[in-house]
């Protein structure tokens, strides 16, 4: 039964699955969601994959293709056929390894009620991959120096659609569509203890991302210099273990700060700040890598090249 809070909202999972993935996982999640809240799947897999989908995914769930709007980052495209189908003012968006809780659903959706975004938090539901703690250290130091970017937003359609939807042909595709609705006068809430889990990647996709997410630094222009500077301090202490050992307790302790804001340590695990070392580390290099990329014309994308990272919210300003 749709709770009564979730009436007046629909939930929009922009897909895209080109060699398969946890089908019969995604279908349980959709199953038990559709007893919440009103789903609209845009799915655009090739048409074998388009085709199960709308065999095995539950009759409850409305499942289309995405409008052909000519955008370069395919996800973005899916999340505006959403909105332009979708009946409803409050909107949660979520990529396809997100699992609310009824009760995280209902309280992103309460808080539309005073917002116009609303940006909860994620965290992996197993913490037990390496790669899994590897990325919680990047969560965490989000965190503690601001706020994270998780794989999900809630949003209200009238203040989409008025800034014109969002540009299709960035990277960073969340942090625009938080840039572009506050560029329009929207209110964002940050609701950092609101904790929605979400599975962890494969490995390889893990790896694949690496630089991806270092080329997201473009459109943050402060945390682009001050990752940048990584890679020659850390050169320059090389032959200093005293103050390496000291550049990596730092990186612990912020992230330590990170875990413990707003009650964090009941979803990160104690030895998750510990990851922190190698996460700089890891940054350190894939910033410039990602710097390679750029001057390559961008990243690899869908056979394309995506230059931009994101727009500022000055010129989203302008152009709104």
């Amino acid at each position: 039964m749709v709770r009564p809070v979730l009436a007046e909202a629909g939930y929009i999972l922009p897909l895209k699955w080109n060699d398969g993935g946890d089908l019969a996982s995604l279908c349980r999640y959709l199953e038990e969601l559709s007893q919440w809240i009103s789903v609209l799947v845009v799915d655009g897999s090739p048409a074998p994959q388009f085709s199960l989908h709308a065999k095995v995914f539950p009759p409850a769930v409305r499942h289309c293709r995405p409008h052909p709007l000519g955008l370069t980052n395919g996800k973005v495209e899916g999340v505006l056929t959403g909105v332009q189908l979708s009946a409803f003012e409050y909107l949660v968006i979520a990529d396809d390894d997100v699992r609310y809780t009824c009760e995280s659903l209902e309280r992103v959706v309460a808080l539309l009620e005073n917002a116009d975004a609303v940006r909860p938090q994620n965290y992996f539901a197993d913490s037990g991959p390496w790669h899994a703690r590897w990325d919680t250290a990047r969560t965490l130091i989000n965190r503690a120096l601001g706020s994270d970017y998780p794989g999900t937003l809630a949003i209200r359609k009238s203040t989409l659609q008025a800034a014109g939807g969002y540009s299709g042909d960035v990277l960073f595709e969340n942090l625009e569509l938080i840039r572009t609705i506050r560029a329009a006068g929207g209110r964002e809430i940050r609701a950092d203890d609101l904790y929605v889990p979400r599975i962890c990647c494969s490995v390889r996709h893990f790896w694949g991302q690496r630089v991806r997410q270092a080329y997201d630094d473009f459109a943050q222009p402060g945390r682009f210099a001050a990752e940048a500077a990584l890679l020659p301090l850390l050169l320059i202490l090389r032959k200093e273990p005293a103050r390496l050992a000291m550049v990596a307790a730092i990186s612990v302790m912020t992230a330590e700060i990170g875990r413990r804001r707003a009650g964090g340590a009941r979803v990160f695990k104690a030895d998750a700040a510990l990851w922190a070392p190698l996460w700089v580390a890891e940054r350190a290099v894939s910033i410039w890598l990602a710097v390679g990329w750029r001057m390559r014309g961008g990243v690899p994308y869908a056979g394309k090249r995506l230059l931009i990272a994101g727009h500022s919210q000055r010129r989203l300003r302008r152009i709104i």
